[in-house]
């Protein structure tokens, strides 16, 4: 029998083993701890670690809990027979071994007490059915009745049980089985995928909640690209995402044909994930095109278009949002600005940079420049060196304009010169159209250059502005600083 109690070092898995000593019990440590340990896949972070009782699984976290003292806190889930134990950066999940049986409209199982053998088999992959003991006699012992260390050497997720009864019992497990491949750099076995295939219907019966947190964790793996391409292989992108779905396929018209722009899409997002683990950044590469499929055009001596695709797509995200339960808030609105805005870098890259250009792309994006400009580095995916080369060459200097612009004219995080509450003070008017014209006057000129970001030229141009529209300007009122300070805050 295999030992693998080196990786076992920590000292509550030997508390374990001597209170399920004294109390007759069968214990193991298995899943995805055992799992990661074998690949090296280790870290700093929290480590969430699967515990298996052949017996109550309450009762041996309820006397973990008790040994560790005040240090620990306990989370009992009688529903679901199983209990938490938080003890520093380690969370222990305890359950008792059991057998599962599935309804066909549900994913909620009908649970039985069972064997360590029947709590393995009911596990989705082989590689996450891998056990350790931690009774004394036999601590470390592998128990691997279906082969998954050879599987984890093969670099293969494949199910313990039968692949269709497993993904008809519980249909997330399909998801999972992708992810786990994207995120581990696995194939699928065979069998197991095209069980994938022939379930994917099953998934109708998931809740959108549990689905969106598998495409997360999809679109936080290394290489995300190759999770939805296989999620696309599978017939579950159709069901999950039908808008990236829909980006699939060329169209040939007069011999003239378009990219792919579902293939180029996901170009886009593992180019970004090598720049940034920002996840909803990664959610604007893999939505930045979403309305080419609705804007595609052919015109005859231009060839395709798609115009208007970066304003219609930044119109889908907070319906995507939405429907798959993410969150709609800033994020979304963060993922919306930056669909919309994709296209501005790419053109200015394309021309001659202009200052006032250069403003109002500073102006539109904000504090969001930075990432902008990686998502449109992200979408150069020509497969010619020398243009992709040409095109981060002016992106270079698109930056070092964006650099020198905001250093001399703040623009970023804009705020006017003269806010609303002093244009009020100024000409003794109340709030109405006119300010709202004043104020958008002075802004326009800052961004084309006209005048400088500062508070003398543009009080100037403001007085000015004021005769053109009929405001009675004979005896102006000049501010103090400390009533242009209290005027600004007021107008926030």
């Amino acid at each position: 029998m295999i030992s693998l109690k080196k990786y076992l070092t920590d000292p509550v898995f030997k508390l374990i083993s001597r209170i399920a000593d004294e109390t007759g019990t069968e214990v193991y440590v298995i899943g995805g701890f055992v799992r990661d340990q074998i690949l090296g896949r280790t870290s700093n972070e929290i480590k969430d670690i699967d515990i298996v009782a052949v017996g109550s699984g309450i009762q041996l976290a309820t006397d973990v809990k008790n040994a560790l003292g005040s240090r620990a806190h306990l989370a009992v889930y009688k529903n679901y027979g199983t209990a938490m134990v938080k003890h520093g950066d380690i969370i222990l999940e305890f359950v008792g071994a059991r057998k599962e049986s599935y309804r066909s409209d549900s994913r909620k199982p009908i649970v039985e007490n069972g064997t360590l053998r029947d709590d393995q088999l009911r596990r989705d992959f082989t590689i996450n059915a891998l056990a350790l003991s931690l009774n004394k006699k036999t601590f470390g012992a592998l128990l691997d009745p279906f082969d998954g260390m050879n599987d984890l050497d093969r670099k293969i997720i494949r199910t313990p049980a039968d692949p269709d009864s497993t993904f008809s019992d519980d249909p997330l497990r399909m998801l999972r089985g992708i992810r786990f491949a994207a995120i581990l750099g696995f194939d699928i076995e065979k069998r197991t995928f095209e069980s994938i295939r022939n379930t994917r219907d099953r998934i109708k019966i998931i809740s959108q909640e549990r689905i969106t947190d598998e495409i997360n964790k999809i679109l936080m793996a290394d290489h995300p690209g190759t999770g939805f391409l296989t999620l696309d292989e599978s017939g579950l992108l159709e069901y999950i995402l039908p808008e990236l779905y829909k980006m699939k396929g060329v169209e040939v018209r007069d011999n003239i044909g378009h990219k792919d722009n579902f293939y180029h899409t996901l170009e886009v997002l593992d180019n970004l994930s090598l720049k940034s683990n920002n996840l909803y950044l990664r959610w604007a590469a893999l939505l930045h095109d979403v309305a080419k499929p609705l804007t595609r055009k052919f015109e005859p001596g231009t060839g395709w278009t798609f115009h208007a695709h970066d304003f219609i797509g930044a119109r889908m995200v907070p319906g995507i949002f939405k429907r798959l339960r993410l969150p709609l808030d800033a994020r979304m609105r963060y993922v919306q600005k930056l669909v919309k805005l994709h296209l501005r870098p790419i053109v200015l890259s394309q021309e001659t940079v202009t200052d006032s250009a250069v403003r109002r792309l500073l102006f539109d994006a904000g504090d969001e420049i930075e990432d902008l400009m990686m998502l449109c580095e992200a979408d150069i995916t020509s497969k010619n060196e020398k243009t992709v080369k040409k095109h981060l060459k002016n992106f270079a200097i698109v930056r070092n304009k964006l650099i020198e612009i905001e250093k001399k004219d703040h623009i970023q995080n804009f705020q006017p010169p003269i806010s609303g509450n002093e244009i009020q003070e100024i000409f003794n008017i109340r709030p109405g159209r006119k300010i709202g014209i004043l104020k958008n006057r002075i802004k326009e000129a800052i961004l084309e250059g006209e005048i400088p970001n500062e508070i003398e030229p543009a009080y100037d141009l403001l007085i000015a502005t004021a005769k053109e529209i009929g405001l009675k300007v004979e005896n102006p009122k000049k501010l103090s600083k400390k009533g242009k300070e209290a005027s600004r805050e007021g107008d926030r």
